[in-house]
């Protein structure tokens, strides 16, 4: 029995010094919130501009027309030169707040009207991009072709108007950008539906020069690496960087630092590029039948670009073309996100045991939407799922336990009476299991099995968007974040030591300390775990309790 309970308590002692490494990791990592309400646009080679990215190749096709890419000859795109600033477009729908600059057509800021900085803040919208003088986010997009493309020289559109508004009983909204060049016509469309993060993006030109014209469109995410404010607690830090679907991997994801020290370019056809922080994403999603190039990359100055380029598409003389893709800005849902690109929801990272944690946000979103509208009893009903479909294998371990706890006076008593003889000892120790039918291993079984299921559901709660600022009852307002008053995490351990009253207790001095101290240890480390997981750790317990005491009682009848 010493090698059991040292095994397990080691066990648990390396998990909580794990999280604790972790925690003062992202601590460090992280820095206080900066200020996010000024767009500040830049000029010449003092911000975005000041980056200069290849376009394309330059030279003919097969067919002798001229590359889009080139800007050298009639058949391509006009080369754009810098124009003042001008006034910002502001877009507003029911879920999106957007300011777009006309010059390039960049947005470069993105406010997410359902969702609060803080909770209870609906005056404070969520910034999820924006361009500041200490932070850079933005959404860039263009024509690939001469000095006009994503990256270089940025064109000069107009409008009709300064502020568009998705209006009470409109489902679509359309804001055009214009702009003429030498005999090329140039309308950059954004495309706006109702309750939705999604904004297709779109180039018609018209073509009305006297040569066929080649033109494919890009799109990139530029942004520092400056990490957002987030309170997770103690424990894992969320991701932050750029996420890739490759023809080798579904999701292929680099930090920053990974991205300064190795960057990559793939093609692929279809494909998305996802810039990925916690709860949040934006990414550019490209057209799925098309073989697409992609790229992540250091463009200097702390910034980084992580982006897209289509295939060209040929627009003949006196004929019309239209080259589009897609941009998202907005939370990690899931479904929605299955719907846009395959293999997009894999940005929602439930870490290596994404194989559990998957599955379990199926059933809490289905226990949500079908039986109770509140996340925290959700997330109990969750529990209750799960401890009855482990209890057929937990129930042997917990009989064994029970057994144990019954006859721990004779194991007593045998350790007294051979306490100067191990060897024998352990042979009258196993004599009594066989006898009694006592599994010494099989005590360990139900803590095991809840382990990697605690892990899983760590990795599902932090990363299920839905939970942030979701209330429970009374003080519990946020199940994303620690009790404000810690009393889940006092009740978690009280519930642990009873639960420890139930099971047999270890019969040497030293070791009864350690088992003792256990659940202190665990009720201060919860006191920084999101309510969430500490809501599901007391259900597990309480319904671990009752399942003890009944199979205790099943143990003691059966053997009077």
């Amino acid at each position: 029995m010493d090698w059991q309970r040292y095994t397990l308590v080691g066990g648990i002692a390396a998990v909580l010094l794990a999280l604790i490494f972790q925690w003062n990791e992202f601590q460090e990592r992280h820095a206080p919130e900066i200020d996010q309400t000024t767009v500040v646009h830049h000029e010449g080679g003092k911000g975005v501009e000041a980056e200069t990215l290849p376009s394309g190749q330059a030279g003919n096709n097969a067919d002798g027309v001229p590359d889009a890419a080139s800007g050298q000859s009639e058949g391509g795109l006009p080369e754009v030169g810098a124009a003042p600033q001008t006034q910002l477009i502001t877009v507003n729908t029911d879920v999106l707040t957007l300011l777009i600059d006309p010059k390039g057509g960049d947005i470069v800021k993105v406010a997410l009207r359902k969702y609060y900085e803080e909770l209870n803040t609906p005056d404070r919208p969520l910034i999820l991009l924006n361009q500041t003088r200490s932070h850079t986010y933005i959404a860039r997009s263009g024509l690939m072709g001469g000095k006009g493309a994503c990256t270089a020289g940025r064109p000069q559109f107009s409008s009709d108007a300064t502020e568009y508004a998705l209006k009470e009983g409109q489902d679509t909204l359309t804001v055009d950008l214009k702009q003429q060049q030498n005999g090329i016509g140039f309308t950059k469309r954004f495309t706006f539906n109702r309750s939705d993060y999604l904004v297709k993006v779109s180039y018609l030109i018209d073509n009305e020069r006297s040569k066929p014209l080649l033109a494919g469109i890009c799109g990139d995410i530029l942004r520092d690496d400056r990490e957002p404010p987030v309170d997770v607690g103690i424990g894992v830090s969320p991701f932050l960087g750029a996420a890739l679907h490759t023809s080798e991997e579904n999701y292929f994801k680099q930090d920053f630092e990974d991205i300064a020290e190795s960057p990559t370019n793939i093609s692929i056809e279809g494909g998305w590029m996802a810039m990925v922080q916690h709860y949040f994403l934006s990414a550019w999603v490209p057209n799925q039948t098309e073989r697409n190039d992609f790229h992540l990359k250091p463009v200097g100055n702390g910034l980084f670009s992580m982006g897209f380029s289509s295939p060209q598409l040929r627009v003949e003389p006196g004929q019309q073309g239209v080259v589009e893709a897609s941009f998202y800005a907005g939370p990690k849902d899931v479904f929605r996100l299955e719907e846009i690109s395959p293999y997009l929801d894999l940005t929602v990272d439930y870490g290596w045991l994404w194989w559990l944690a998957k599955p379990m946000f199926r059933v809490l979103n289905w226990i949500h939407e079908n039986i109770v509208s509140n996340w925290g009893w959700s997330i109990i009903l969750l529990t209750v799922f799960i401890k009855a479909l482990l209890f057929p294998l937990s129930a042997a371990g917990l009989k064994s336990m029970a057994r144990m706890r019954k006859f721990a006076p004779q194991m007593k008593k045998l350790q007294e009476q051979y306490k100067d003889n191990r060897q024998k000892l352990a042979e009258e120790t196993m004599k009594l299991y066989r006898k009694e039918k006592i599994n010494p291993v099989g005590g360990c079984l139900p803590l095991l099995l809840q382990m990697p299921v605690f892990i899983g559901l760590y990795w599902m709660l932090m990363e299920t968007v839905e939970l942030r600022h979701a209330p429970w009852i009374l003080w519990i307002h946020d199940l994303s974040v620690k009790d404000p008053y810690f009393i889940l995490p006092v009740f978690m351990g009280l519930s642990m030591w009873l639960m420890q009253k139930l099971q047999p207790q270890p019969t040497d001095p030293t070791q009864a300390k350690i088992m003792q101290l256990m659940p202190v240890m665990m009720t201060f480390f919860f006191l920084w775990f999101p309510a969430g997981l500490v809501l599901y750790w007391i259900a597990n317990n309480l319904i671990s309790i009752a399942q003890t005491w009944f199979i205790n009682k099943q143990v003691e009848a059966a053997t009077k």
